[in-house]
């Protein structure tokens, strides 16, 4: 197990010994399951299924759903550590594919009726089946008020069209929940169904990337296609609230991940440093080089320190939208900062494909971007705060 002596441990104001079990666990799990194959899956662009039944019977699918359905409640902390630690598998595009049912799947666990929910989340929680998030359009991201797929009521089944832009998962997916416009423009019209992968009319186009390649990103296309009245998730015209608090969760998660993945980097950069030699001495000897490890090891401290207080708000009920938002800022900023020095202190080693601070680097950007870009975050921020 990987160990960064240079950073401090987890807070134990927060963090119990169950809590740590589990840190250790997760963290094992990818680095056995996942980070020997990462290079190869990653030039694949894709990997095997049988990951999800393997991160089920490890028990990672399951935190933060209801027991009923095979679920595991749990408090905010543990959702952080199964985000953070997953970055030792060196690959946010496995990592982002493997848990796309962690935004795909709460929205039908918090507002979906009982016979939806029991049919769907057995088969998710346990790696059956794929969940997927269906929300960005061509013409609207983080705008969802103003999407345009429709989906016209027939009897009893909605008749969707439209399009939906850059789906994780979007190729394999075997569920997908969709934002639809079922009522007149604005907020008040948007709704959500669950769309089943094999519904006629259907079509998916894969999309490439400059990062996460291992993930399968996709477009969708909704040609007339027919689905049941009873897969509305939650009530017609109520899927904007739902959509809201599903994107702070993704937020949420995002940072955490952000927070993990730098200090995969600095663990990288650290080691190298002690191990390298220049000049007659080790990297780690020369104080340049031991200050661009502070200046990580400092950015990683303060958000770790942010994501914590958070996750303790959280389990005290708070909504701390825009402490969010900027958290994600905040987190994903760290992981680029310390992305790119740990490039540079590996010098043409870091530059290499194969190395692992070098698929790292390539998939900062997506962190940045998906869940809410840092403009838009920096919008909602000041909107919550009243400026």
């Amino acid at each position: 197990m990987p160990e960064n002596m240079a950073l401090q441990p987890p807070n134990p104001r927060y963090y119990t010994a169950e809590h740590e079990a589990f840190r250790a666990s997760v963290r094992r799990f990818f680095e056995k399951e996942v980070a020997p194959h990462a290079e190869a899956w990653d030039e694949a662009g894709s990997f095997p299924r049988e990951l999800y039944r393997k991160a089920a019977e490890a028990g990672l699918l399951q935190p933060g759903f209801p027991e009923a359905y095979g679920g595991a409640p749990c408090d905010a902390f543990y959702r952080m550590i199964l985000f953070e630690e997953r970055a030792w598998g060196g690959s946010g595009g496995i990592a982002s594919g493997l848990f796309s049912h962690t935004i795909g799947a709460p929205p039908i666990a918090a507002v979906g009726s009982d016979a939806l929910k029991a049919r769907v989340l057995p088969q998710i929680l346990s790696g059956e089946k794929i969940s997927a998030l269906a929300i960005t359009e061509p013409g609207a991201g983080s705008d969802v008020a103003h999407l345009s797929t429709t989906a016209r009521r027939d009897g009893d089944q909605y008749v969707v069209n439209g399009t939906k832009l850059y789906i994780t998962s979007g190729m394999r997916a075997d569920y997908f929940t969709v934002a639809v416009r079922t009522g007149g423009p604005g907020s008040g019209g948007v709704s959500l169904l669950l769309i089943e992968g094999d519904t006629p009319g259907l079509s998916r186009t894969e999309l490439k990337k400059m990062g996460w390649w291992a993930s399968d990103t996709a477009q969708l296309f909704f040609d007339h296609c027919r689905v049941p009245a009873g897969s509305l998730i939650g009530e017609e015209g109520k899927g904007f609230a739902a959509i809201t608090k599903n994107f702070n969760h993704e937020r949420l998660a995002l940072a955490a991940a952000a927070c993990g993945y730098a200090q995969v980097c600095f663990h990288d950069a650290l080691a190298w440093a002690r191990e390298r030699h220049t000049f007659g001495k080790r990297l780690a000897d020369h104080q340049v080089v031991r200050h661009q490890l502070v200046d990580m090891a400092t950015r990683i401290e303060a958000t770790r320190a942010m994501l914590d207080d958070l996750a303790s708000r959280l389990d005290d009920g708070a909504a701390p939208v825009a402490q969010i938002a900027m958290a994600k800022n905040m987190a994903t900023r760290t992981f680029q900062f310390c992305a790119d020095r740990a490039v540079q202190l590996l010098g043409g080693m870091g530059y290499m494909r194969g190395s692992r601070v070098e698929r790292l680097y390539r998939e900062v950007k997506v962190m940045m971007i998906g869940g809410g870009a840092e403009e838009i975050m920096k919008d909602l921020a000041a909107r919550q705060l009243g400026l």
